[in-house]
């Protein structure tokens, strides 16, 4: 819990965070339920996260004793929003990680299914623990070379593509490379409305992390110049990365020849003759599910040790070692990432009932997005003067708070149109219905103890 990360970590934090293995993996899904009108999905997402993240930005150098959405949440909603906040957002990850380590194991057994499953997960999970017990500048430095292997790699692709549209290659099935196969092959909106809509609620799957850079800021040395710069590239990334790649995919292959079960990379790879290009793309794939794996449980440790500090959750949490980091909050959080091993052994029902978990982990990232934007709208009304101030406002800061939050009630209503993510949608107030009774049970707690129900925000120092 030190200011060990520099600029250049944040930078790639960030990237890192808006690249997820959504990308790799999903795109291929989405290409086909949506077609060529994916490209407006992830423009539209893309638009509106940098509202979100522009808040985000504006709120956490509003005042530095910010560290994490929970310190945010608690301070301008009050404590109850800072323990359900914090909690959701650990336990978001925690899914996530797991998802990402039993991911991981699929990955290694492509290379050789000889390879026991408990094997890589095991290796995984203890690789993940030992990194988070390292100071956080060396959290940084990993994901650091993990981003640029993404971006190398999605560089490497539009590159490729290019080539291939320009010089007019023509694939052994007769289809020629050609920016007109974005619209001669049904329309920009080959599937409709329908098909528009659909790609938004699979779509959001791809920018759970986009958040990161957020809580990694507290840990970032001159937050003041780092910060907005991570967050204003937000846009560029997301058209280049996103928009982009997916632009080249369908230029080189038609959207209605790429198949929905593979990963788009590699077919638009091999086309071109690189018989390396499965084995690239399949490490590439699995350095970015460890990506994600590593950044979640930094993370989710930094959001116990907030509890900790809290009052909600035990004390021993926040406590920290001589190098800054909460090892207790690590153990802990790391004990549910070996759940990924026994998951791994029991069968193929298993895959289903990740997939449903997974689809929660994206209904829960909306609420940690909603209670940044509600946060943002209290703080504008109680800090007026901290607003005025602010030198990187929230654009259009009146009336986009309000757009973000309409635009979260058309993804929640699309989540409940599709048929693979209307079960965990609903699903999901269980987890909320718990929470609300575990604050319960604090509260009292709390309350019989004497102490306070949160732990106070210092003011900004300009106020101090």
């Amino acid at each position: 819990m030190q200011r060990g990360l520099k600029n250049r970590h944040l930078q790639l934090i960030a990237i890192g965070g808006a690249i997820g293995t959504g990308l790799f993996l999903g795109s291929g899904k989405l290409i086909s339920v949506s077609g060529p009108a994916i490209i407006f999905v992830y423009m539209v997402i893309g638009f509106f996260v940098f509202f979100i993240m522009r808040a985000l930005g504006e709120l956490l150098l509003s005042n530095l004793n910010y560290h994490t959405f929970g310190d945010i949440a608690k301070d301008m909603l009050g404590p109850w929003a800072g323990f359900f906040v914090s909690w959701n957002y650990w336990f978001s990850w925690v899914i996530a990680c797991v998802a990402d380590i039993i991911a991981i194991t699929a990955y290694v057994q492509w290379f050789n299914p000889e390879i026991p499953s408990w094997l890589p997960a095991l290796i995984t999970a203890g690789v993940l623990l030992i990194l988070n017990l390292q100071p956080v500048k060396y959290f940084g430095e990993t994901e650091f070379w993990f981003a640029i292997l993404k971006i190398v790699a999605i560089l490497s692709l539009i590159a490729v593509g290019l080539v291939l549209v320009l010089t007019g290659f023509t694939s052994p099935e007769g289809t020629q490379a050609s920016f007109a196969n974005l619209w001669e092959h049904g329309g920009m909106f080959p599937m409709g409305a329908s098909g528009f809509v659909l790609g938004f609620q699979m779509g959001i799957f791809s920018f759970i992390g986009v958040e990161m850079v957020g809580t990694a800021a507290a840990e970032t040395e001159n937050p003041r110049k780092t910060l907005p710069k991570a967050i204003n590239s937000i846009v560029l990334r997301i058209l280049i990365f996103y928009v982009g790649a997916l632009a080249i995919i369908m230029s080189v292959t038609p959207w209605n020849q790429i198949e929905a079960d593979k990963s788009p990379f590699v077919t638009t790879l091999a086309l071109a003759g690189f018989g390396l290009a499965a084995a690239a793309i399949q490490l590439v794939v699995l350095t970015s599910a460890a990506s994600s794996a590593n950044g979640g449980l930094y993370s989710g440790t930094r959001m116990l040790f907030g509890l900790s500090k809290d009052g909600h959750a035990p004390k021993s949490f926040s406590l920290t070692d001589s190098r800054g980091v909460p090892r207790r909050s690590v153990f802990f959080t790391s004990v549910f990432l070996f759940a990924a091993i026994p998951l791994l052994f029991a069968g193929d029902g298993v895959v289903a009932a990740f997939t449903f978990v997974s689809s929660m982990c994206a209904t829960m990232i909306l609420f940690t997005w909603g209670s940044i934007v509600v946060s943002y709208i209290v703080y504008r009304k109680r800090f007026p003067e901290r607003h005025a101030s602010s030198g990187f406002k929230m654009p259009l800061s009146r009336i986009m708070p309000w757009g973000v939050l309409v635009f979260f009630a058309f993804i929640a209503g699309t989540l409940l149109y599709g048929e693979d993510t209307r079960p965990p949608f609903l699903a999901t107030p269980l987890w909320f219905l718990l929470l609300a009774v575990l604050w319960q049970l604090r509260k009292r707690k709390l309350l019989r103890e004497g102490r306070p129900l949160t732990a106070a925000i210092a003011l900004p120092d300009s106020q101090d």
